[in-house]
Parts: structure tokens; C-alpha cells; sequence
């Protein structure tokens, strides 16, 4: 019964995959309530790559970006504030790092920079990390970026990810079925 149903499942599976691969990321919209940083490094210097000045808490932040994304499957990761050296640039300030992960399609990388609470820098010398723009002063600094994959490269991972799937619950079968002898 299974062997005749496997093949019916199969298809339902890859048809409901193909339509949530195909469907495009939704754009980001602007952080309500912030200011649009224009300073290098901001702005189209670095592919996908935007910031913020805002007084926003981090909570209030990534509920906005996760309200953003529609999308059931989000994941959210929480790295520790170093990687963002890595992810962005070697000298971006970070008190925090976090990811939302759409798996196969699409990852938002958000750091935030909040200068009184800096775990890099002693509560006395803090001040001189004020975050100024345009003369007025915020609480923090959010730098997103984006890296969308193409939708070649997401069919690509996903039926990968399938085969290997299907290859090692055949082996496993296979291995359980020859240990019952």
C-alpha cells in the first residue's frame, strides 16, 4: 500500500516545495520610526547592505523584520556580536548579531549597535561611541544585509537535499532490513 502511495506523496511534496521556492522574498521596507544612514560603508559601497539610526529597542526591532517576512518556515539565529566582522565589514561596531533564515531562500542579517550598552568598550569611555547623525543623537544603529539566493540556486539545494535524503533512508532501510537477518 505504502509503494503505491510513495510516488503520490512525493509529487504532492515537490509541487508544494517548488511553489514556496518560487515565490519571491518579500522587499524590506524602511525601519519605521529611524533615519536612513547615507554614510560610506551604508550604503551601496557593500552589495545589499543598508542602515539605520533609530532609538528603537532590539526587541521592537526584529519583531518589525520578522512581521516582515510572511513566511511560516523563518528562522531566527542569534551569533555572537564578533561574526558581524566577518559578515559585514572588520570595522563595524555590534552589540548584537542576529539572522532571519528562510531556508533555501533567503537570509537577513541584522546588527545592532547600541553605544551605552558597547561590551567592547568600558562604561566610562562609552560617550565617545555616541551615535550622531545629521546632529541629532540615537540609541542605536542598525546595518542590514541581505543575501537572497537565485531561484536556479534554490531548486538546486533543495532537490540536493532531497536525493541525499532519499539515499540515506534507502541505505538506512537497507541496513536495518540486513540486521534482521
Amino acid at each position: 500500500m505504502l509503494k503505491k502511495l510513495l510516488p503520490i506523496i512525493v509529487v504532492v511534496v515537490n509541487a508544494v516545495f517548488l511553489t514556496y521556492l518560487l515565490i519571491p522574498t518579500p522587499t524590506l521596507k524602511p525601519l519605521p520610526n529611524s533615519v536612513k544612514s547615507t554614510e560610506p560603508g551604508d550604503t551601496v559601497q557593500l552589495k545589499n547592505v543598508s542602515a539605520y539610526y533609530t532609538n528603537l529597542s532590539r526587541t521592537e526591532i526584529m519583531n518589525f523584520y520578522r512581521s516582515s517576512y510572511t513566511n511560516p518556515l523563518v528562522i531566527r539565529l542569534n551569533y555572537p556580536p564578533e561574526l558581524s566582522k566577518i559578515i559585514f565589514r572588520d570595522t563595524i561596531q555590534s552589540y548584537y548579531l542576529e539572522e532571519l533564515s528562510i531556508p533555501f531562500k533567503e537570509s537577513l542579517y541584522i546588527n545592532g549597535f547600541e553605544w551605552e550598552n558597547d561590551v567592547f568598550t568600558k562604561p566610562e569611555k562609552r560617550i565617545k561611541n555616541k551615535l550622531l547623525f545629521e546632529g541629532i543623537e540615537y540609541r542605536a544603529k542598525i546595518t542590514l544585509k541581505t543575501i537572497p539566493t537565485s531561484i536556479p540556486v534554490r531548486l538546486l539545494s533543495f532537490f540536493g537535499t532531497e536525493i541525499a535524503l532519499i539515499g540515506v533512508s534507502y541505505l538506512y532501510l537497507k541496513f536495518l532490513k540486513n540486521r534482521g537477518r
